[in-house]
């Protein structure tokens, strides 16, 4: 190739780039400040659930702010207080929490008193959990909490039976999917 015909093909191409550039910019400024279009994302079932959870947990938090509990640590306390006595593998096997989050969760919860973890003594291998004093009582505000402002946000946005259709629909799709 000759330094002309080279010299033309990179004028080219930086025409093409620049034209780019330009073509982008005005679509750019085209629905500025708009919603993105989903298309048919918005009628994935999964996405949806995804960001239904999301704005549920986030309401959660907020309930839970003076508690600092998140989500996955209320359903820890809420599990050992109706089955005391079972070890941390049958608690994080439950509630589908990976070992080693569930280890620092339980971590955490240990330093802020709200739980323990004795050795069993059927298997000195195994931990069993309990609830402390302190536990017991942030967990009945937590519960409180959760009923007055988190589950009653729920039940005014859709209803009892529409609740009640959801949870059955939910719970179909975690067991038999």
């Amino acid at each position: 190739m000759t330094v002309s015909k080279a010299a033309e093909k990179s004028s080219e191409k930086l025409a093409d780039t620049a034209k780019g550039r330009k073509d982008a910019a005005e679509l750019q400024g085209q629905g500025a400040g708009e919603a993105l279009q989903l298309g048919e994302l918005s009628e994935q079932l999964g996405y949806v659930l995804k960001r239904a959870q999301l704005k549920v947990f986030e309401n959660f938090l907020r309930c839970m702010a003076s508690l600092q509990l998140t989500p996955a640590q209320f359903s820890v306390l809420l599990l050992v207080e109706k089955n005391p006595g079972r070890n941390q593998t049958e608690i994080a096997s439950t509630l589908g929490i990976l070992r080693p989050n569930f280890v620092a969760m339980l971590d955490n919860l240990e330093s802020r008193d709200l739980c323990a973890r004795i050795r069993s003594t059927n298997d000195r291998r195994s931990h069993i959990l309990v609830l402390t004093d302190k536990g017991k009582a942030v967990l009945a505000r937590a519960k409180k909490l959760v009923a007055t402002k988190h589950e009653a946000r729920l039940n005014e946005l859709l209803g009892q039976a529409n609740r009640e259709a959801l949870i059955a629909m939910l719970a179909k799709v975690a067991s038999d999917f």
